[in-house]
């Protein structure tokens, strides 16, 4: 999986628990899939998932891992297809001139090999389904060998070890079962889709915009070559498109409309103590739609970049580490919430990966 800042890889034990603990339950929404790595715990655990998000980057990663059943796919022939890929001569194109030599992301020589393979993509794929497999592989080997701390808003004053590495496609490993991947407004998906037995909303809580700090992945999902801008050579429409969750005055009423709005017997909600919102107000606001409301918490580290410090653009140290962890809150919220939270062991399983950093 691609590196992701606000990744619940550490919780995806738990929610899968708290879910499975949830009787009857068997479909499940993600509401706000990122990275997907929620979504493939509970379709890898059994459920039938509709994972969605408003990014490209996420939708062909909910096709590839959510949508698409590997007991029905063409697995070898998309693998065979990868090895043509990983062949093609190197390519000087937008992403070598873009992200290496105008911005330091990536090595130019896996510059050229991300823009011979990502124009190869579009000759080769003959389906949406292979077309998402193809690009996942893609994205996934791209991370592999990046220079950041998981952030595209910046990239690293020396050279990453990793980036060193040459790139190499895999074969994403795919998930037996069907699923659903949507591309949609949180908003307007709500208003017209389920019901669910469940949803899952992992919600943007602060001013960090999804979209600019993973402008590269939506640049290469879209294959376009928008004009860039600044140090970190963002999509020129990263000033424009704003999501309200990232800012104050909107995000109560996005969230709110969301929670109101989605159809689902039981939510479950993810958010942070450095979120715009207390718990208190978010247990008001569930509790009003879904009348009863459990609330796990779990101590974690945050993500590697807000532990280094702070630099200028010149690589230069100019701030302090503020804190290294922070609480991540899970809220459970639908009929018999705390009895469902309690049998699902969710409280004990997050003190011992407390205790083992999460890892």
């Amino acid at each position: 999986m691609i590196k992701y800042l606000g990744s619940k890889r550490r919780l995806v034990p738990r929610i899968v628990a708290l879910v499975s603990a949830i009787p009857g339950a068997r479909t499940v929404l993600d509401l706000f899939t990122g990275s997907t790595r929620v979504a493939q715990g509970l379709k890898g655990a059994g459920f039938h998932v509709t994972a969605n998000d408003l990014a490209s980057y996420s939708e062909v990663l909910a096709t590839a891992y959510i949508a698409t059943d590997a007991a029905r796919a063409p697995v070898a022939d998309w693998a065979a297809k990868l090895e043509v890929l990983d062949r093609l001569p190197d390519v000087r194109g937008y992403v070598t001139r873009t992200f290496c030599e105008e911005a330091r992301y990536f090595q130019p020589a896996n510059g050229q090999r991300i823009d011979a393979i990502r124009a190869g993509i579009d000759r080769v794929a003959e389906s949406p389904a292979e077309r998402a497999v193809l690009l996942t592989a893609l994205l996934e080997a791209a991370d592999r060998v990046d220079s950041t701390t998981g952030l595209q808003m910046a990239y690293l004053k020396s050279w990453a070890p990793r980036s060193h590495r040459p790139l190499v496609l895999r074969m994403p490993e795919l998930l037996r079962g069907p699923g659903v991947a949507t591309r949609a407004d949180a908003g307007e998906f709500v208003a017209a889709a389920g019901p669910f037995d469940v949803a899952y909303l992992d919600p943007p809580y602060n001013q960090h915009s999804y979209y600019s700090n993973y402008h590269i992945w939506e640049t290469l999902v879209r294959g376009d070559a928008p004009e860039a801008y600044g140090i970190a050579r963002k999509r020129e429409d990263c000033r424009s498109t704003k999501s309200a969750f990232n800012q104050r005055p909107r995000a109560w009423d996005a969230l709110r409309a969301v929670v109101e709005g989605v159809n689902a017997r039981h939510l479950l909600l993810s958010f942070s103590n450095e979120g715009f919102f207390t718990d208190a107000e978010i247990r008001r606001l569930l509790d009003d739609r879904f009348g009863e409301v459990a609330v796990i918490p779990v101590d974690s580290p945050r993500y590697v970049g807000a532990r280094i410090g702070i630099h200028n653009p010149k690589g230069e140290r100019v701030g302090a580490v503020s804190h290294v962890r922070n609480t991540e809150l899970l809220f459970l919220a639908g009929p018999d919430a705390q009895e469902i939270a309690d049998a699902s062991g969710a409280r004990k399983m997050g003190a011992a990966l407390t205790a083992s950093g999460g890892r």
